[in-house]
């Protein structure tokens, strides 16, 4: 018999401060559990908002020293990051705690709810923040736990990735970078795309497809990805953009300054987000909901109304023609698409990405050099700094100045700075107003004071 989540009450989360784990963590404390954690990142400077928004929540904070595992723990969670040798490992070894992946537990939550799985390689955080809000103004109060923190919440002065509804129906994101994917058995599975990220796309397509498997009764696809519209069950609804046949459709997009204009199924549609995958997004929240007995009206609504989520396309601030905007976007869809939904806002765009972890770099250089090359027209350019290493064993043998080469061998603006912290001066005298200046990067908590340190230095 699977595990249940009324088994456990003291739980303990190691990398409690990943934003998968954190959110898992402050859904169990709001469900009443006494959860306490620990982060290597706990005292470094980097993480300290995090801990004290988790301490207001009940969640006890130790540092990664194994002085957090006291008596009475029933469950350690171990993000995938976590090695054997980390002193919480080996003390649950010695107590005989049973250790759970993030992905189990999150498993074990969506068993004891209704639960909407959204699930693709693109656009997960995002389209969960835009159904959640759907849900919310139709009155269903749902739950929601994402990789991403929604402004919504985060304005409550929490972090902003999770909340406990009292509705019957829970948000989540299922990831397939783990293949913790098909743990899931939701009443409701939405499929965005499939496209080259973590893996080869036969082994996302054996991924998905147990994905759509498992769903237990409505299962959405995307008519205008073939790969996911491959996998459509045919007697089920499914979405798509710009006119491609599908149960729902979006069109006539219109992108002006940070408003996107669109229509699904002839209704018109009006949101304070950049890009056509945006739109792409929302047409999908919008399925979802209309089958759960939303009307288009209050979608659009709630659309209307939507907030975003944190460093998706987040506007900083604009300094003498220069709009400063952080992202999230780390692979080579995601960046492209990211560089795409800016160029309408300035004649230029100057973006800069951090990699995160030289085996995902390494799998994925032809595809970010192809992807990249393609969006940026020819005054837009390419900036790189050397790739996040979060730590543990990995071969360094790549690095992002390989990835700067090749696009500026097919006759790109791409350059590489090795320092991030020596980006700023390199790129000045390359900022002609108006121009819009688009930070990208994940996995690394502290690319959100880079980019403040950037606005700072704009200023000057």
């Amino acid at each position: 018999m699977k595990p249940q989540l009324n088994d456990y009450q003291q739980i303990f989360f190691i990398g409690v401060a990943g934003s998968g784990m954190s959110a898992i963590a402050q859904f169990l404390a709001g469900l009443g559990k006494q959860v306490s954690g620990s982060d290597r990142y706990f005292g470094s400077g980097s993480a300290d908002d995090i801990m004290q928004k988790l301490q207001k929540e009940g969640i006890a904070c130790y540092p990664q020293d194994g002085s957090g595992m006291k008596p009475g723990i029933q469950l350690v969670v171990a993000s995938t990051a976590i090695e054997d040798t980390v002193p919480e490992m080996q003390k649950a070894k010695q107590l005989n705690i049973p250790v759970m992946k993030r992905s189990e537990v999150l498993a074990m939550i969506a068993r004891s709810h209704k639960t909407i799985a959204v699930g693709g390689t693109s656009g997960k955080s995002t389209t969960s923040a835009m159904l959640y809000a759907i849900l919310r103004k139709a009155g269903m109060d749902p739950g929601i736990i994402s990789g991403a923190g929604l402004v919504s919440i985060i304005s409550q002065g929490k972090i902003g990735n999770a909340a406990v509804g009292k509705g019957e129906w829970l948000v989540i994101e299922a990831d397939e970078s783990d293949g913790s994917i098909v743990q899931y058995e939701p009443e409701v599975g939405l499929l965005l795309n499939i496209d080259k990220d973590h893996q080869d796309i036969p082994e996302l397509m054996n991924i998905f497809n147990n994905f759509r498997q498992n769903t237990r009764q409505l299962f959405i696809t995307n008519r205008s990805n073939k790969l996911a519209a491959s996998l459509s069950r045919g007697q089920e609804f499914d979405f798509s953009v710009n006119g491609e046949p599908a149960s729902f459709t979006a069109n006539d997009f219109l992108q002006k300054d940070f408003l996107s204009h669109f229509s699904i199924n002839g209704y018109p549609f009006q949101m304070a987000s950049l890009g056509m995958h945006n739109m792409e997004n929302a047409v999908a929240a919008v399925a979802v909901a209309n089958q759960l007995g939303v009307p288009f009206s209050v979608c659009a609504e709630a659309l209307n109304n939507y907030e975003g989520i944190y460093r998706r396309h987040q506007f900083i601030g604009q300094h003498n023609g220069i709009m400063l905007i952080d992202d999230y976007a780390h692979n080579p869809v995601k960046c492209a698409a990211s560089i795409k939904a800016c160029q309408p806002l300035a004649p230029k765009v100057v973006a800069w990405f951090q990699p995160h972890g030289y085996g995902p770099t390494r799998f994925l250089k032809d595809d970010f050099v192809e992807e990249i090359s393609n969006a940026l027209r020819p005054q837009d350019e390419i900036w790189m700094s050397e790739i996040f290493y979060a730590g543990g064993t990995a071969v360094k043998d790549i690095s992002a100045k390989n990835l700067t080469d090749a696009i500026s061998q097919k006759g790109k603006n791409a350059f590489f700075v090795e320092d991030r912290n020596c980006f700023f001066e390199r790129v000045k005298p390359r900022l002609i107003p108006p121009a819009v200046l688009l930070l990208m990067g994940a996995r690394d908590p502290s690319l959100e004071k880079f980019a403040f340190q950037i606005w700072q230095q704009l200023q000057q």
